[in-house]
């Protein structure tokens, strides 16, 4: 219980002091507060993952008595299950990783002390969301997470990109948080709680419930699941909600990691794995996440394909990823999702901190056309930029390959409709994931260099407080999917290690043959890799001219689909004209030239009436007499 509570307010007194004092605490005592005690959390995260999912004690206490309203109840409850403690285990660890890294990358940045604060309260609202024991508390924890990227993304608010990345991060992760409440409420209506237990535990009584809505009778838990669903959407960027992840690029290079590696964007994931005895309950939900989990995987690897800015290429790439988390949950195999989260985490944060290193190196430049020949300026970055790749690439025996083997393994077995569709998506995503991921290496660190003589001269290998991090992340990249299969058996058909924190239905158990695969997936990522490695390295003209005979299809990549552009026509246009007639037509013309056209009228009133103060007695005295002779005559008259 002591560790559950340092876990959970560790980060959030380290927020706290630092956010009352960013103007006059110095830097250094901000740096090691903030990390210092994140890597506590840490350290206890790995004590009650020993706890409770080696030894198997569950912990769930209350903390405060929180909102009683009627029949609505909610406490401030902890839960920490299985699925809760990898969950601890991955968010601290990252997070530890990126505080120390930041020490290093923002160095120069005269705010270090806010960015320190903003980092360790974004923290603290995943840890909300992770240890909720029921929909509410967990909402809070997703309102925050979404409050904090909105402050981070826009951490540099001097530039007008950032601004506008973290706003359009803030609004459509509200259109995904709106289908997240509805999708609560629905929960509160049909089965009187938001408490997971009692919910779970009434789930299958309430499997028959109709609700009539707009005159259509709809299963209520379906309409529930896909409420819920549209709320993992947004934080989990599929399809649709996807647009606010690669401008997030707009934010520092250790948020961008944190965000796409261990916290924002795996809320929606654990989400649907938390509620895995609703969606097991409905067939038409788990089709639909797979259908959309599916299409984001290979549309968002497409797009990866073209893109020439380093991180964006890597934002993609997570998309694409979560894409793989989402139908393999879409399928009941919310073990593989979980534990390609858990994967993920190591080599995506390590990734995104190499690339951070390159971006150091090359005094802020991200365009990957500008680099080449890094590999002798920055070795160090180099090889462990090499461990991140592989992992991604699911070469045997790093972390990637244990898991995506896993996802694929599922599709390829289930005899889910859905499963032929998500299985061949997924392994045509995996040969191109290969490919623009060692095209990124090989263009970022091989060939003769492009960048400008001076910036390439004084390029340097990054500190050892920035490359600490990238080797604790290359061990986690190489390690965590065999320690995470052969020796914790995340995959066992038996679920022994879950403890009922995942709910799998008897006749969707996919995990029994999940590692009969074809033979041909991992010979083909090679080959991929292959050749990408003789375009880019020894052909790349051969690039260019693909570029020109597929004209259209690249410009389609490139473009990303030409979403940001459907969205604008269709919503962003409309929405700032309509704004701007209600500005100009009501608001200034009707709300304000009621109010104004009075005050107007009183002026010119009073501008007439002062006509008569002439300050003349004669004039006074001929108005009084005019008076007295009307009155007068008024009186004599009537």
């Amino acid at each position: 219980m002591i560790e559950a509570k340092i876990i959970l307010f560790a980060p959030l007194i380290a927020a706290v002091f630092t956010g009352l004092q960013t103007r006059t605490i110095p830097y250094r005592v901000a740096q090691i507060v903030t990390t210092g005690l994140v890597f506590l959390a840490a350290a206890c995260a790995f004590c009650t993952f020993y706890s409770v999912a080696i030894l198997g004690h569950t912990q769930s206490f209350t903390l405060i008595k929180w909102i009683y309203s009627g029949e609505f109840k909610a406490d401030w409850s902890i839960l920490i299950d299985p699925l809760t403690a990898i969950m601890l285990v991955v968010v601290t660890s990252v997070s530890s990783l990126v505080h120390l890294y930041s020490i290093g990358y923002m160095d120069e940045d005269p705010h270090k002390p806010r960015f320190m604060c903003y980092l360790s309260l974004f923290t603290f609202f995943m840890l909300v969301l992770v240890t909720a024991d029921n929909f509410i508390q967990m909402f809070v924890g997703w309102e925050g997470v979404g409050l904090c990227s909105y402050l981070l993304i826009g951490f540099w608010f001097k530039k007008d990109s950032a601004n506008a990345a973290a706003i359009k991060a803030f609004v459509v992760n509200r259109i995904g948080d709106f289908g997240f409440i509805l999708g609560i409420a629905a929960v509160f209506l049909l089965f009187g709680s938001v408490n997971f237990h009692s919910v779970f535990s009434q789930a299958a009584s309430k499997a028959n419930v109709e609700w009539v809505v707009l005159g259509y009778h709809i299963n209520a838990i379906t309409l529930t699941c896909l409420l819920l669903f549209i709320g993992a959407c947004g934080k989990s960027a599929q399809f649709g909600l996807h647009t606010w992840l690669p401008d997030a690029m707009e934010g520092p290079t250790p948020v961008s990691a944190l965000i796409h590696a261990a916290t924002m964007v795996t809320a929606g994931v654990f989400m649907i794995a938390r509620c895995s005895p609703l969606f097991e309950l409905s067939p038409i939900a788990l089709d639909v996440v797979t259908f959309l989990g599916a299409f984001t995987a290979i549309f968002a690897a497409t797009i990866a394909l073209t893109q020439n800015d380093i991180k964006k290429v890597i934002a993609y790439s997570t998309c694409s990823q979560l894409g793989y988390m989402v139908f393999a949950c879409g399928l009941s195999a919310y073990q593989a999702g979980i534990f390609h989260l858990a994967t993920h985490a190591f080599f995506k944060a390590l990734l995104f901190l190499g690339a951070g290193s390159v971006i150091h190196a090359m005094h802020h430049e991200q365009d990957i056309r500008k680099m080449g020949g890094l590999w002798k300026k920055i070795p160090i970055t180099y090889a462990l930029f090499w461990v991140g790749t592989l992992a991604i690439v699911g070469i045997p025996f790093f972390a990637g390959y244990y898991s995506k083997e896993a996802i694929l393994g599922v599709a390829w077995n289930s005899h889910n409709p859905m499963a032929d569709y998500a299985f061949w998506l997924g392994a045509i995503t995996a040969m191109l994931t290969s490919f623009y991921s060692f095209r990124l290496l090989f263009v970022t660190f091989h060939g003769k260099t492009r960048a400008d003589h001076h910036t390439f001269d004084h390029a340097h290998e990054s500190p050892w407080v920035m490359l600490i991090p990238l080797i604790l992340l290359a061990f986690g990249a190489v390690v965590s999917g065999y320690y995470g299969e052969d020796i914790l058996h995340l995959l066992s058909p038996k679920a022994e290690f879950w403890h009922g924190a995942i709910y799998d239905a008897p006749e969707h158990n996919v995990l029994a043959e999940i590692h009969h695969m074809p033979e041909w997936i991992v010979p083909g990522a090679i080959v991929m890799a292959i050749i990408a490695g003789l375009i880019y390295i020894g052909k790349p003209i051969i690039a260019t001219k693909l570029a020109k005979i597929l004209k259209p299809l690249y410009l389609l990549s490139q473009n990303k689909w030409y979403i940001d552009e459907i969205y604008n026509f269709l919503f962003v246009h409309p929405t700032f004209k309509l704004a701007s007639f209600f500005w100009h037509k009501v608001d200034v013309k009707l709300v304000d030239g009621m109010p104004n056209g009075a005050a107007s009228a009183s002026g010119r009133f009073a501008a007439d009436l002062k006509r008569f103060q002439s300050g003349f007695i004669f004039q006074y005295a001929f108005v009084m007499i005019i008076s007295l002779t009307l009155l007068l005559t008024m009186y004599i008259m009537f």
